[in-house]
């Protein structure tokens, strides 16, 4: 195993390498969640449950870690197979069901650090924050925007996700956090984020689009964010935490 992460060494101690190891992470969705794994995986962390329900679908394949032989598959099942393929002497756990409130105490367990990659479509992702911080167990929600990555970590500590939701049904949640990030960033006066801003008006104007456009460039940006902060989680270095955020991307403002 030394040789396997010899090239981490300058920027990594043997005894970090080991508490990567040693750390578990549990994976709420294999979607966005499946880059994240993969980058985890690589960096050290050998310890990594996946839960999902869905399927890999052809429209996937632009930004999530599958294959066209994995079209039609379970997710979770996928991502976990292509995970051993990498490093066999992981430990790679998956369970092919969605989380629903019956089964959320099950299968919301043992861990250290998890991912918050669900769907908002109904109250589940913050049944699945509450489950987390009652077990004393950092959330990190990481999101894909196109040219660009968002990552907000809460804690049992910080306030939770639903602190900055509208009255608007939880489906648009992506697009408020958008629009949450994009008004705090003209608030500041932050132009390193302007590129986002004429996304979310073209979004929020609709045009017929039903679903979020993403790039397979947020995904990997992003997985990067949520691996460093995971090192520094498990380290002791400080993290921004909820409602502060991190947004990373090259500016785009002057091709937009």
């Amino acid at each position: 195993m030394e040789e396997l992460y010899s090239r981490n060494h300058f920027y990594i101690t043997s005894k970090e390498q080991k508490e990567l190891r040693d750390t578990r992470l549990l994976f709420g969705g294999a979607g966005l969640g499946s880059n994240i794994a993969e980058c985890a995986l690589r960096f050290g962390f050998e310890k990594i449950t996946v839960i999902d329900g869905d399927t890999v679908e052809l429209s996937n394949l632009n930004r999530q870690n599958y294959q066209r032989s994995d079209i039609g598959r379970y997710k979770a099942e996928a991502l976990a197979e292509r995970l051993l393929k990498i490093n066999p002497d992981a430990d790679i756990r998956y369970h092919c069901e969605y989380i629903i409130e019956d089964n959320i105490n099950r299968l919301v367990d043992n861990c250290d650090i998890a991912i918050n990659a669900l769907d908002f479509r109904d109250e589940i992702p913050l049944k699945f924050d509450e489950r987390c911080r009652s077990m004393n167990v950092p959330i990190l929600h990481p999101y894909n925007f196109g040219w660009g990555g968002l990552l907000m970590i809460v804690s049992p500590e910080s306030l939770p996700l639903s602190s900055l939701m509208r009255d608007s049904a939880h489906k648009g949640f992506e697009i408020e956090m958008a629009e949450y990030v994009s008004g705090y960033s003209q608030f500041w006066n932050m132009p390193e984020n302007e590129w986002l801003h004429p996304i979310v008006e073209r979004y929020s104007k609709g045009n017929g689009i039903n679903v979020i456009p993403q790039l397979s460039v947020g995904s990997w940006i992003v997985s990067a964010m949520c691996v460093e902060a995971m090192f520094r989680i498990i380290t002791g270095r400080p993290v921004k935490q909820c409602p502060k955020f991190y947004l990373t991307s090259m500016d785009k403002t002057s091709i937009l």
